[in-house]
């Protein structure tokens, strides 16, 4: 069957419907579009999002490194100042003790001369004249007065109790008129350097009376 022949009054439909079709078209189309583009631009926020969190967590490790090796460093520093502080106090210390006690050697030496003196001024005779015995009081006293200066003081305890630590019993005597462990005599007296024993005083010391 042949296909009829088209009038321009259905020429003229066709055209009509193509033109009232065409802008529903285009609107969905733009539609579609606005929505993919959306999408994408949904898609790039949250993938910048996600960045952006994912930097902050590495700046925020970055500084809590940072202050780590910051608390780190300020504790290496005062260990090493107060290390150092220690350092210089002890080297302080040996000086000051090094210069206190440079002298002891000498000293040891002179205390024999210093016993001899008290020794000859104590076995003086009474015919002995006042020059020699002013003399040899007066030289005793400047060796005694030197050693002062020095750092340097006797010890002489007679009647005091007995103490070990500077004190030296060369006898243990019974004597009931005195409190046992007294000093009842100073057989040779001791010295100190700036308060270090550098001889012990030899004494005698009571004990307690036997009883019968």
């Amino acid at each position: 069957m042949a296909k009829e022949p088209q009038t321009p009054m259905d020429d003229e439909l066709a055209r009509q419907e193509q033109e009232s079709e065409t802008p529903e078209q285009e609107s969905e189309d733009r539609l579609v579009e606005g929505e993919l583009e959306g999408l994408i631009n949904d898609d790039e926020a949250v993938v910048d999002r996600v960045d952006d969190e994912a930097e902050v967590d590495v700046l925020a490790a970055k500084v809590q490194d940072l202050e780590q090796r910051l608390a780190e460093a300020k504790d290496q520093s005062l260990r090493e100042a107060a290390e150092a502080q220690n350092v210089r106090r002890r080297a302080e210390l040996e000086a000051e003790k090094a210069r206190k006690f440079a002298l002891e050697k000498f000293v040891k030496e002179l205390l024999p001369v210093i016993d001899s003196l008290e020794k000859a001024l104590e076995s003086m005779q009474e015919d002995a004249s006042e020059v020699h015995r002013e003399g040899v009081s007066m030289t005793l006293k400047m060796q005694l007065d030197v050693l002062g200066k020095f750092g340097v003081e006797s010890i002489d305890p007679q009647g005091e109790p007995f103490d070990p630590q500077v004190h030296e019993a060369m006898a243990m005597v019974p004597n009931p008129e005195q409190e046992p462990n007294t000093v009842m005599e100073v057989m040779q007296k001791g010295y100190l350097l700036n308060g270090r024993l550098v001889r012990p005083a030899m004494v005698v010391v009571s004990q307690k009376a036997n009883e019968s």
